[in-house]
């Protein structure tokens, strides 16, 4: 069982390291818990020390945010830590019989470890085309705290770039052949329960108009929605040109976006017209992605 001082430990390498950057909303105390095969309660006790710390701060709503992307010590400070933490470790290690040149090797090995935060800064999430795959990552970055770029089934060449995928079902072949180093995480992702349900729940509504700035993005959403829900009006959708919207929203219901395009539909159509459409990952991806986080 991990001790809150351990978890405490990888979160603070993680904030270090930028995996977790000043802002980011760190997994829940229950979902890191059940990841670590530690108590939410442990988890907890972990998160409160770096509050003090200053490290995190805790949000009503969100829960624990990065607070700070240092720890609050000076030079001479953080050196008489170490020292004290080292010296610990190769009392230990010589007690048990390691001799220095076998110490030595240890260290040169474990260096590596280091290395792997940063490694997977380098993350891309992937869609049919860079809106909707920004919507992918958006929701991957609200549920586990992981920021990634945007690639599409174009664009295999620039896996290159990137050290992990994440990556929906549909369009794992398209990678799958290209992915020499780069580690492919399956992604299962859905259109928001509260959105599909205010729709569902809006009696009056008998048109609807999905909009986008790519023509691709509105054909995959209106696949979306059509697996989602059993709308039994029509459905016309279209993309932006420059800063104009279709002409069909003056006459539709509801209209549908994605973020991509929120400020410029969102200052032209009033509130109660207007629905902006966004992805949520389902737990079992969620657990896949945190175990590659957490897990190394």
């Amino acid at each position: 069982m991990k001790t809150a001082k351990h978890i405490a430990d990888r979160i603070r390498l993680f904030i270090a390291t930028k995996q977790f950057q000043v802002g980011d909303v760190l997994p829940s105390t229950r979902d890191l818990g059940r990841q670590l095969g530690a108590s939410f309660h442990t988890v907890r006790k972990a998160y409160h020390s770096l509050a003090e710390e200053g490290m995190l701060r805790s949000e009503k709503g969100r829960g624990f945010v990065v607070n700070r992307q240092n720890v609050p010590l000076d030079k001479s400070q953080r050196l008489e830590m170490g020292a004290g933490r080292i010296r610990g470790v190769l009392e230990e290690l010589i007690g048990n019989g390691l001799d220095e040149e076998e110490i030595e090797a240890l260290f040169q090995e474990q260096l590596g470890f280091v290395e792997w935060p940063s490694r997977l800064e380098s993350c891309a999430s992937a869609g049919s085309t860079h809106e909707q795959a920004a919507m992918v990552s958006r929701a991957i970055a609200a549920e586990v705290g992981i920021k990634s770029e945007t690639i599409t089934p174009d664009e295999p060449h620039k896996l290159v770039n990137y050290d992990a995928l994440f990556v929906p079902l549909q369009l794992m072949r398209h990678f799958r052949e290209e992915a020499d180093n780069t580690i492919l995480l399956p992604v299962i992702y859905h259109l928001k329960s509260d959105m599909l349900i205010s729709l569902v729940e809006r009696a009056s509504i008998s048109t609807i108009g999905l909009i986008s700035r790519e023509e691709k993005t509105f054909n995959a959403l209106i696949d979306d929605l059509k697996l989602s829900i059993k709308f039994p009006g029509s459905i016309m959708a279209g993309a932006v040109y420059g800063k104009s919207l279709p002409l069909f929203v003056r006459e539709v219901d509801m209209v549908l976006y994605p973020q991509s395009i929120a400020s410029l539909v969102e200052q032209q159509i009033p509130q109660k017209r207007r629905m902006k459409l966004e992805y949520t990952i389902d737990a079992r991806s969620a657990e896949i992605i945190r175990s590659e986080l957490w897990d190394q």
